[in-house]
């Protein structure tokens, strides 16, 4: 069987400028990065911003598990079914995170014969957007502990230095560290940390920008530290607001790659959906809208953490209304869910899938909530049987739900059409009520609140005295009405990820809470939850090479 690189690399690729032409877009509106990729000028949104919207589909997942579900390359079948079946649609998807590409998780190119291409570029340095964001998170960063060096005329408390420095690695021993050591000419020593870049505020104002004029209000808005008197210092008090800018003035340009079967993908942003909001960059999603007829979107993770923050802060601040939601899971994961250790996955086993399928309920559900309809997909592996396959198609029919089987892993757009056929009646005949699950002058713990009973299932939810404390002093500096920004486990309704199928009569801990001002929410972080990532024992980066003729191997 050959592996998802190898399927890439043998892929023939048209030119980008055939594949922008299909939409509509000249080559005078492309800025090339090469043969195969682009991003879209400035220009070209001034030309088609007063267009109608296509319809916008959101594809998120159960939660994840090792057994695997496929939610970028459900996304990637889908546009390639569409495409096929003459529709105009578009795929608009985040960037992938080196950290996870070099550690566990993988790269986010989708797999099989449902990926977006060139791969090897995508999953490596791409455009350059993560550099840009990486150096202008870092200039901040330097900006601050040159400002403290040079007298400290804003006063700032370096026990309250609040901005991190960044990279797009998963590196523990960044976690925590200590700067200014050495000489007096080496800066004011004090404690600092590292985020991954996927995690930085940066990543989720470009994400959430709409233009530049936006881009650098929000950056301005970045609060770096507070000052003796607990105020807060921002990034526009340092002065650091038009340099940065100037690093970001590329990266705030959506990128223009193909599938394998030459439709067109927007990838652009992305941020994580366990530490931050999980969704590509405002600028894609509005564009395809103008440029297709039906666009899908993607969100991170499981719905109970992407989802949630599509519908909840995206689609708020941005002025979306999602017309659909595809909901994918596995027999292999719901069978997991159910107890089933993961090699033993390939048996039927009805029971443990009646016992692992609440997870899905519980997801079902809560995408109702939000007024969406939704059609849930089952990535077919061929272990599968018809049993199982009827018992969940029963399932989600009993709900209100849509129901069909994705074979795009294997058949590419041929394979997927089956459920581009389900999304499109759903469109056609079922409204979509969106609206959020809660209103943005509700008080900040009744928001978390919201979440964690309403999505997660959870009984209550506990703050640490710091984190009481820290939304106390939100609240006091107007930061009330902003959306709330859950980071928790990926792997478990709960913050608990050990936690399996559909927990109850669990608390939430909430150990830390921060303002992303800038992006416009509150960051809550749950449990054990980490913002700069480790590496495991045998890390991804130990099966990645590369030969004399400069063909890549290993990436997934």
């Amino acid at each position: 069987m050959k592996t998802d690189i190898e399927i890439a690399q043998e892929a023939r690729l048209i030119p980008i400028r055939e594949v922008a032409a299909a939409y509509g877009i000249a080559e005078d509106d492309l800025e090339l990065y090469g043969k195969y990729k682009a991003k879209i000028t400035d220009e070209l949104w001034n030309e088609i911003k007063d267009r109608p919207d296509g319809k916008l589909v959101l594809v998120t997942a159960i939660n994840p598990t090792p057994a695997g579900e496929g939610k970028t390359t459900t996304s990637i079948g889908l546009g390639e079914a569409f495409a096929k079946m003459g529709k105009k649609a578009m795929l608009a998807l985040r960037e992938p995170s080196l950290g996870p590409c070099f550690g566990i998780k993988g790269g986010a190119a989708g797999g099989g014969y449902a990926q977006v291409v060139p791969m090897e570029d995508l999953n490596l340095h791409f455009t350059g957007d993560f550099h840009a964001i990486t150096s202008a998170n870092n200039l901040l960063a330097a900006l601050l502990d040159n400002h403290i060096q040079q007298g400290n005329a804003l006063r700032i408390d370096t026990r309250q230095v609040v901005w991190k420095r960044c990279v797009d690695m998963n590196d523990r021993a960044l976690r925590n560290i200590v700067v200014g050591l050495g000489s007096k000419a080496d800066g004011v020593v004090r404690e600092d940390h590292f985020v991954i870049t996927v995690a930085s505020e940066i990543m989720a104002i470009l994400c959430l920008a709409e233009d530049m004029e936006d881009l650098k209000e929000r950056l301005g808005r970045i609060i770096v530290a507070y000052n003796y008197n607990g105020e807060p210092v921002t990034a526009a008090q340092l002065e650091a607001v038009g340099a940065m800018a100037a690093l970001l003035k590329d990266a705030l340009k959506p990128n223009l790659i193909q599938t394998l079967e030459h439709s067109g993908a927007l990838v652009h942003g992305g941020p994580f959906a366990n530490i931050a909001h999980g969704c590509n960059s405002v600028r894609a999603t509005k564009t395809a809208l103008k440029l297709a007829d039906i666009v899908i979107t993607e969100a991170g993770f499981g719905a109970d953490l992407g989802a949630e923050k599509f519908l909840d802060i995206k689609c708020r601040m941005a002025g979306l209304k999602p017309d659909a939601v595809v909901l994918v899971a596995t027999v292999r994961a719901l069978k997991y869910n159910g107890g089933v250790p993961k090699d033993q996955l390939s048996e039927e086993n009805l029971e443990a899938l009646k016992k692992g399928i609440c997870n899905l309920e519980k997801h079902i559900e809560n995408l109702q909530k939000y007024g969406v309809p939704v059609v849930v997909t089952l990535n077919s592996f061929l272990t599968d049987t018809e049993r199982e396959y009827q018992f969940i198609r029963d399932f989600c029919e009993e709900r209100g739900c849509e129901f069909a089987l994705s074979e795009v892993w294997a058949k590419g757009g041929e394979g997927g059409v089956a459920l581009a056929e389900k999304v499109l009646k759903t469109l056609e005949t079922k409204e979509s009520h969106y609206c959020p699950i809660y209103p943005l002058d509700m008080k900040l713990e009744d928001k978390i609140d919201t979440i964690a009973r309403e999505i997660y299932g959870a009984d209550k939810v506990t703050y640490s005295p710091a984190a009481k404390k820290t939304l106390q002093n939100l609240a006091g500096l107007g930061f009330g009405g902003l959306p709330v920004c859950m980071a928790k486990t990926q792997y478990s309704l709960s913050d608990d990820p050990t936690k399996l199928g559909r927990p109850s009569g669990f608390t939430v801990n909430v150990r830390d809470v921060y303002v992303s001002a800038g992006a416009g929410f509150v960051v809550a972080i749950t449990g054990a939850i980490m913002t700069m990532p480790g590496l495991p024992k045998k890390p991804a980066a130990n099966g990645i090479d590369v030969d004399a003729d400069g063909r890549i191997t290993g990436l997934f």
